[in-house]
């Protein structure tokens, strides 16, 4: 019998893909593949190679495809907003200490010059046709602290929430501080031992000796550190704090995670379980279902209502109908009903397909302003599971919440669909009807040119209604210029895509 919170770990070929599971339910999923492997967290030694002042930042020279993006916050700037993207379940208190000189007053040529060598961390994966967002604070999370070099501070996750436990971690994580190092203490620290505590920053210390060791033996640009894998990272940030086993479906990877936590972490060792199951593990737990139905446009609600979800470019937008829903009551009771509960459904879809940036709700419009508040609330509530931090606006009168979500990667869309090649990513296509009068149009253009015979092919949707039902334009304009037009039907042709002939 599995727990109820676990990670399910599908491994195909080239292809490693992750199910995080909360009562029983798919939250997340992550795919990762060798050859688009997660970038965020990975530490390289950078050369600047152009700075933008009127932008405030900088490219910067990373050994990838596309050059790197440093902006001047990302140098002397509050770097809390670096830790949510990096660590996304960690939910951290601001931070005040690292102002000093206002970011307000500092100019980015005032920092660096075209060609210096720099050391940084990948904050956030190339997205689209960016580059990555990168960090000049380095940061190296272990399970249960988060090492900040050359930083003298203590932070704690504000997801411990007993007030006793966080005075006796800070108490123990400062006494073990060492000088010109500041810390970070996890969530799965609550409870922890001083000797687990110093054992996880003792690795952290001396993986930060290795890094500066092979930074100065390296030339630009170079990786200097590559983060722990999909798999492996979900050990290290999830076990214990976020899910109770993890279940691979691959007999080597299984060999691998539990030397890494045997090594490691060993009183997690007997929470990584091998499937033995006859039906893929996916499939066993209706992961794949699951993942269907996340790439779908229209998300149906047990009440007969329904959700529309579009992703574009700047952002993605959610919209929210009645559709089969009566209601047993007035008017505002069913539209209120409507969508509290699709304010339930609009939170796990945002984390399950992973949506970043800025989101806007459409709810259905309600008059009552205390009943407005409630979706707020609801809304406000249901964001809380997310590990991602989000920041949500008010309601509007008409029922519109804006809200933004941080993100590292792709949305689960974009990673695993490509833009129709046939509407070329409008979601659409034109009509047959439509189709028919473009061709009358040109046929028209070409029969007064004299031509006697024209020679129309097109789709068989697109031909049939031009045989049938419009077949009267046709024998107008044959009449009209005394030519004749003649159809042909061809399978092969997108439905958009005719071909007129003149002979």
């Amino acid at each position: 019998m599995s727990a109820t919170n676990s990670i399910l770990v599908n491994v195909t070929g080239q292809e490693t893909r992750l199910a995080l599971l909360e009562n029983g339910q798919v939250v997340e999923v992550h795919v990762e593949r060798r050859k688009h492997a997660s970038l965020a967290g990975n530490i390289y030694k950078g050369k600047v190679l152009r700075i933008l002042p009127g932008m405030r930042s900088a490219f910067v020279d990373i050994a990838l495809e596309k050059a790197a993006f440093l902006y001047v916050a990302d140098i002397r700037a509050d770097i809390m907003e670096d830790y949510a993207l990096m660590f996304e379940d960690e939910n951290f208190s601001s931070l005040d200490f690292l102002h000093g000189k206002c970011r307000h007053e500092l100019q980015i040529d005032e920092l660096l010059h075209e060609g210096q060598e720099i050391l940084v961390q990948v904050s956030k994966n190339p997205i689209g046709g960016k580059g990555a967002r990168v960090t000049s604070y380095v940061t190296l999370p272990g399970r249960y602290l988060v090492l900040m070099p050359d930083l003298e501070h203590v932070g704690i996750s504000r997801r411990i929430s007993d007030e006793q436990e966080r005075a006796r971690l800070k108490e123990v994580v400062e006494a073990i501080r060492p000088p010109g190092f500041g810390l970070i203490v996890r969530t799965a620290s609550e409870g922890a031992i001083r000797e687990e505590l110093q054992k996880d920053l003792d690795f952290l210390i001396s993986l930060w000796g290795s890094i500066l060791r092979k930074n100065e033996k390296s030339g630009a640009p170079a990786l200097i550190y590559n983060d722990l894998d999909l798999v492996l990272r979900s050990v290290r940030d999830l076990m214990g704090s976020g899910a109770d086993e993890m279940v691979l479906d691959s007999a080597a990877r299984h060999l691998e995670v539990s030397n890494f936590v045997r090594n490691y972490f060993p009183k997690l060792l007997d929470k990584i379980r091998l499937y033995d199951g006859e039906e893929p593990l996916f499939e066993s737990y209706a992961i794949e279902a699951d993942i269907t139905r996340a790439l779908g446009r229209k998300v149906w609600l047990k009440s007969g209502g329904y959700i529309v979800m579009d992703q574009t470019e700047a952002m993605s937008v959610i919209d929210v109908n009645t559709g089969k829903y009566v209601g047993k009551k007035d008017l505002e009771d069913t539209i209120l009903r409507t969508n509290l509960e699709a304010v339930k459904e609009i939170a796990y879809q945002i984390r399950l397909r992973n949506l970043g940036g800025i989101i806007i709700v459409d709810f259905i419009d309600m008059e009552k302003p205390e009943n407005r508040q409630k979706i707020m609330s609801a809304l406000q509530d249901a964001m809380k599971k997310d590990r991602a931090k989000s920041t949500i606006s008010q309601i509007t009168e008409l029922g519109l919440i804006q809200m933004t979500r941080k993100r590292v990667r792709e949305s689960l869309q974009r990673t695993l669909l490509e833009p129709c090649p046939y509407c070329e990513g409008k979601g659409t296509i034109k009509s047959v009807t439509t189709l028919c009068y473009e061709i009358f149009r040109e046929t028209e253009r070409i029969a007064r040119h004299g031509s006697k015979r024209i020679v129309i092919t097109a789709h068989p949707s697109v031909a049939e209604i031009l045989l049938d039902e419009e077949r009267q334009w046709l024998e107008e304009i044959e009449g009209a210029y005394g030519m004749k037009v003649t159809i042909n039907e061809n399978p092969a042709l997108h439905q958009e895509n005719y071909e007129i002939n003149a002979l």
